[in-house]
C-alpha cells in the first residue's frame, strides 16, 4: 500500500467531505430525523462539527452559517422547501434509539 503524507490526507479527507456535502444537498428527500435514526448524525451535526473545527483553529463561525455551508443555503430556507414533519414511527424511533448525539453544539 502506498503511504499517503499528512497533506495528502488533508486533501483526500477533504474532498470526502466536499463529496459528502454535495451528496447530502442532492438527497433533499432524506430527512434529517431519518439520518439520525439511521446513523446516529444528521446534516445539523456536520455543520456542527465543522463550527466546532473552525473554533479550535481560531477561526469564528456562527450557528447559521456553519448550517449554510453544510445545506447550500440559509437553514431556514432548506426547512421550508425539503423538511416535512416526523411521523409518528420516526419520532418513536428517534426518542428511543440513542442515537442522537447534539453533545457539542445544539441543533
Amino acid at each position: 500500500m502506498m503511504s499517503i503524507d499528512k497533506n495528502m490526507q488533508t486533501e483526500l479527507e477533504a474532498a470526502a467531505f466536499r463529496r459528502l456535502v454535495s451528496h447530502l444537498r442532492e438527497r433533499t428527500d432524506v430527512q434529517n430525523i431519518d439520518l439520525m435514526n439511521l446513523a446516529g448524525f444528521c446534516r445539523n451535526c456536520l455543520s456542527n462539527w465543522y463550527r466546532d473545527a473552525a473554533q479550535e483553529n481560531g477561526v469564528e463561525l456562527g450557528k447559521e452559517e456553519s448550517r449554510e455551508i453544510v445545506y447550500g443555503m440559509a437553514y431556514d430556507d432548506w426547512k421550508q422547501r425539503y423538511q416535512s414533519e416526523a411521523s409518528a414511527e420516526q419520532a418513536a424511533a428517534f426518542a428511543t434509539g440513542g442515537n442522537h448525539d447534539h453533545s457539542s453544539s445544539d441543533s
